[in-house]
């Protein structure tokens, strides 16, 4: 979930800021493949958050997402929990894909720099989460009926 604490503010003003930095940090990359109901598929690029530290800060303060479409949050096991776009700067979409990399729901969530901000729960049982700029999921071809496979390839490897 893309969580965590803002940066303070300047010293001078003492008003607290959310210091941006334009794209994501710290994430490999990889290819994935999104397959539709009836076959059409789409090559995207994708940050993977792994691990639970990655996780947790997931697009925190991003402002970009570069040379990727969509943060992968990955889970080591079917889970369900709930999203929070603490300090999140981007409006996103986010889908849900079960172990088999089958689609089970989408949502939009709103930026939040506030101190509270809405819980967003989840699908249940899902393996992936897909955050991707909002309103984007459906050229993504991220809708019902939809399979996710993240790929064993770097991005390059199938822009090409």
């Amino acid at each position: 979930p893309t969580t965590g604490l803002a940066a303070p503010g300047p010293a001078a003003t003492g008003a607290p800021t959310t210091v941006a930095e334009s794209v994501p940090q710290g994430f490999d990359r990889v290819a994935a493949r999104v397959t539709a109901a009836d076959g059409e598929a789409c090559e995207l690029c994708v940050w993977v958050a792994d691990d639970a530290n990655l996780r947790a800060r997931g697009l925190m303060h991003v402002t970009d997402l570069g040379d990727a479409e969509a943060m992968a949050f990955v889970y080591p096991g079917p889970t369900t929990s709930s999203f929070w776009m603490k300090d999140t700067l981007l409006p996103l979409s986010i889908a849900f894909f079960d172990g088999d990399g089958a689609f089970l729901d989408s949502f939009d969530m709103d930026p939040c720099t506030t101190r509270i901000c809405a819980s967003y729960p989840t699908a249940p049982g899902f393996t992936v989460a897909v955050e991707a700029p909002r309103g984007t999921l459906a050229d993504l071809l991220m809708l019902p009926g939809s399979t996710l496979t993240l790929l064993d390839l770097a991005c390059d490897e199938v822009r090409s």
